[in-house]
């Protein structure tokens, strides 16, 4: 049935929220769904950078309501190796529950109508179709569901990552006095044999621990993630001295069979793919949020431009603004994971900061 809408967003984490704000800011009537029935603290994300703080900034958003957590380094560690740097600009580190609660509040301020509980299943033929067998249509179609894959639109990794697939786990370590002094305003990059595992503050004080790794090493670990984090503790005491302060009580979070370096090169007539559902950038860039604002900012200005029928341009255009910033991390994540280069990566690191910020601004998602 039709929804009178001018456009659909399926998906209401930062991708979808910034693109119904752009939406609804120019004049379009826009329907906002999303299947939690609650904004929670998703799996993926806790860092904004010097850009993607910009990009929020003309979205309106206030940068007090997301906290201050300031994160001003990049700290990077493989076996007895160490290296810190400062960002070429101050970052912040920030829980998805407050940064889409806000920008999902932003959303429905500037006239987006939010629908929470409602489960996309299937989008086809210009229309939406739910888990409760709805099926809405709307003129333009924005494709926003995280880095879960979505019925009917596949993301093919690379080869070898199909022969022993990675996988994304997350740990939130609660607040500690001791664990402010040993992290501090950094995010730090622990870098171990077939992964890697990322750390940094966020705004109520605890500390968001996400790791990517190959199945091979969770599988060597005994299976299970909780197994795989004490191994990797013992193994590597810088981050071990982190992980002495979880609460192994909480939940691992887990996501398998994440198809980093994926990029959507084309798609039809009336459909914007945005986030990660139009590439998946390696998690060790900390450029996830960065793709997410830079794709609804991009799928906003082409549906101005020319409607649904812009879609295809767009997605060719993202795609083609992907190429060097997925490069580059890619280039980090192979490097950093494996145990022969890994080790000469954080002293290079050490010796040629200025080296390690032009990777940082390389695998940015430049503007238009």
């Amino acid at each position: 049935m039709g929804t009178g809408t001018d456009a659909i967003v399926v998906g209401a984490g930062p991708a979808g929220s910034a693109a119904a704000i752009g939406l609804a800011r120019g004049g379009a009537k826009v329907l906002l769904l999303e299947r939690a029935r609650e904004t929670g603290d998703a799996l993926c994300g806790g860092f904004l950078s010097w850009q993607s703080l910009a990009r929020l900034d003309a979205l309106g958003l206030d940068r007090a309501e997301l906290g201050r957590q300031r994160v001003t380094c990049v700290r990077l560690f493989a076996g007895g190796r160490y290296s810190e740097t400062t960002l070429p600009a101050p970052a912040i580190g920030v829980s998805r529950r407050r940064l889409d609660g806000a920008l999902q509040a932003a959303a429905e301020a500037a006239g987006a109508s939010f629908e929470r509980g409602v489960h996309a299943t299937m989008i086809e033929g210009g229309c939406v179709q739910t888990r409760d067998g709805a099926a809405l249509s709307a003129p333009a179609l924005f494709l926003a569901a995280g880095k879960h894959g979505f019925r009917g639109f596949p993301r093919e990794p690379a080869a070898w990552q199909r022969a022993d697939p990675v996988m994304g786990l997350r740990l939130r370590l609660p607040h500690h006095a001791a664990l402010d002094r040993l992290v501090g305003d950094a995010v730090e990059l622990h870098l171990f044999d077939r992964g890697y595992a990322g750390l940094v503050r966020q705004e109520d004080g605890s500390a968001n621990l996400c790791l990517a790794v190959h199945k091979s090493r969770l599988d060597e670990a005994g299976g299970g993630p909780a197994a795989l984090l004490r191994a990797l503790g013992d193994a590597h005491p810088r981050l071990g001295e982190r992980l002495a302060y979880a609460d192994r009580a909480n939940n691992i979070d887990a996501i398998g069979h994440v198809p980093y370096g994926w990029r959507a090169r084309d798609t039809s007539s009336g459909l914007f793919r945005l986030g990660d559902q139009a590439g998946v950038i390696p998690s060790l860039a900390g450029e996830g949020m960065g793709l997410a604002l830079a794709s609804a900012d991009a799928a906003v200005a082409a549906w101005r431009y020319g409607g649904g029928g812009a879609a295809p341009a767009y997605q060719r255009a993202l795609a083609a603004r992907m190429v060097r910033p997925f490069a580059v991390a890619n280039l980090a994540w192979r490097t950093g994971e494996n145990l022969r280069t890994a080790g000469a990566l954080v002293s290079l690191a050490s010796s040629l900061p200025p080296l390690v910020r032009w990777a940082m601004r390389a695998t940015r998602i430049r503007g238009d």
